[in-house]
């Protein structure tokens, strides 16, 4: 039975008892009703008394009634909301025997997680424990390697000393022939007879003349939109190649000043070029941190060489080998291409970001300039540095190679031009002048192509020419009106190009 039907079974029950009650007192009282009914004088009073008192009694059971009806009501609505209590917390039991049979099947599912991922790491444990014998012995090869390398680098250095060595008797012998014949009256015919000895490895050292000191303005050029950062020329030839800010790349004739050829491609900034001993590459180095080769012949982009992830700053080939390049960015790395397959063969880190960059004569040393002023030699097939030395006490903003390959140039921002004994790296020579104020971090100068002379731009529009001998100016060009960024010196001898912030290009003679 429910709990509705029970309580109402309990009320009838209550209600027959009263009944049954009510009845017995009605059959009691009775025979005093009976009693009172009857006309006895003598007893009326006592009677009037007993029928008030089971009045009040039967009052009282009246309230009693009342009370036990109203305590039967207020049960019935408490069994009431008890069922309605006992059907909700059946309902909670029920979900929560779902919600426990629902996490039992997940602990289960999770254990078998477990298991499997418990197994993953004991085969990742062996595969590590594995790892960890390849990298000991990998790291012992690497010791030996090292080991071996330093030897070999210092077997190297040995032979670098002793050809050095070769070097100063040639560099001896060489002076004094040329003393005796200025002696004899000779100078003339010893200095061709004897350049054609020291120079017979270079190619077009016939066409070799002395350098002449510019003084006039042969050519102005409107060459760029933006500027002018770069400019070179085709060796042993008059043509001149610039690049500038409006990304393409011209070629132009000194003789006439004109434009004879553009190539395109480029989607930077030009800020370096180079060009092939066989000038049948021109290599640009740009904002838009790739480098890109173009065929001069055919005046197509050969190679677009990747990998820097910022600006390229700096580019140069090799002067034995028309196949590799180097180029420095500021991603503060130095890199090796191979031009005949189009990729990087090495890459140099160091924190401190190159400004310029060139070959040695030999092809196997790269010298470069720094933003912490320091020169620094690199082995282009370790990678490693060979030596370093400060060379200025702000960045070092272009270096340029003698034509015999001895004396470097560097120039700062501290506004010196220094020149460097390549053997030893010590300080042949430094050059000043009042006024002049390096413009860019990528200012180039550069030296003549005899090896006596220097010419470098300045912030307010002057191009110095010092002479390297005596140390001093022998000459001040003053043309242009924005500042001077790269300087370019001809094999011929002349002329000497200089290009501004304005994109104009003078040649000097």
């Amino acid at each position: 039975m429910s709990q509705e039907e029970i309580g109402r079974e309990a009320i009838k029950q209550a209600l027959k008892a009263l009944k049954k009650r009510h009845l017995l007192e009605e059959r009691a009282h009775a025979p005093a009703l009976i009693a009172l009914s009857r006309p006895i004088i003598s007893q009326g009073s006592e009677w009037k008394e007993k029928a008030e008192n089971l009045e009040a009694e039967l009052q009282q059971c009246y309230k009693a009634q009342s009370l036990l009806s109203n305590q039967l009501v207020v049960e019935v609505a408490e069994s009431r909301v008890a069922k309605t209590s006992l059907q909700e917390k059946e309902a909670a039991i029920t979900d929560l025997q779902n919600e426990v049979t629902q996490i039992r099947d997940e602990c289960d599912q999770l254990k078998e997680d477990l298991e499997q991922k418990i197994k993953a790491l004991e085969l990742v444990i062996s595969e590590n424990h594995a790892l960890k014998m390849q990298l000991e012995e990998m790291t012992l090869k690497a010791k030996n390697a090292e080991a071996e390398n330093k030897m070999l680098i210092d077997r190297w250095m040995l032979q670098k000393m002793q050809d050095a060595e070769r070097l100063n008797e040639a560099n001896a012998l060489y002076e004094e022939m040329i003393d005796r014949l200025k002696a004899s009256g000779l100078e003339s015919l010893a200095r061709q007879q004897v350049d054609g000895i020291v120079r017979r490895n270079e190619d077009g050292a016939e066409y070799f003349v002395e350098s002449t000191i510019p003084s006039t303005c042969k050519h102005k050029i409107t060459a760029h939109e933006g500027g002018c950062a770069s400019i070179l020329f085709e060796y042993n030839s008059g043509k001149l190649i610039s690049g500038g800010q409006d990304r393409s790349i011209k070629m132009w004739d000194t003789n006439t000043g004109s434009l004879s050829h553009t190539l395109y491609g480029c989607l930077g900034s030009v800020l370096d070029l180079a060009i092939t001993h066989d000038n049948r590459s021109i290599i640009a180095a740009s904002s838009s941190n790739n480098l890109y080769v173009w065929d001069v012949t055919t005046g197509r982009v050969r190679h677009t060489l990747t990998g820097h992830t910022d600006k390229v700053c700096a580019v140069d080939v090799s002067k034995i080998s028309a196949r590799h390049v180097v180029s420095a960015a500021y991603d503060r790395t130095i890199k090796v291409w191979d031009l005949h397959k189009g990729f990087c063969t090495n890459t140099i880190i160091f924190h401190s970001n190159c400004n310029s960059l060139c070959f040695s004569m030999d092809g196997q040393t790269i010298c470069s300039g720094h933003v912490d002023g320091n020169l620094r030699l690199w082995d282009i097939q370790t990678g490693k540095l060979l030596s370093e030395v400060a060379a200025h006490s702000l960045a070092v903003t272009s270096i340029s190679l003698s034509r015999n390959g001895s004396v470097v140039l560097t120039s700062g921002r501290d506004n010196l031009h220094n020149l460097f004994d390549m053997r030893s790296l010590e300080v042949c020579g430094t050059l000043r002048a009042t006024g002049n104020r390096v413009a860019s971090n990528w200012s180039r100068s550069c030296i003549s192509p005899d090896d006596n002379y220097v010419a470098a731009g300045s912030a307010d529009g002057s191009v110095h020419i010092w002479s390297i001998s005596k140390g001093d100016i022998v000459s001040t060009l003053k043309e242009h009106t924005a500042p001077v960024l790269c300087c370019s010196w001809s094999g011929l001898g002349k002329p000497l190009a200089s290009s501004d912030k304005n994109g104009i290009i003078y040649t000097w003679t």
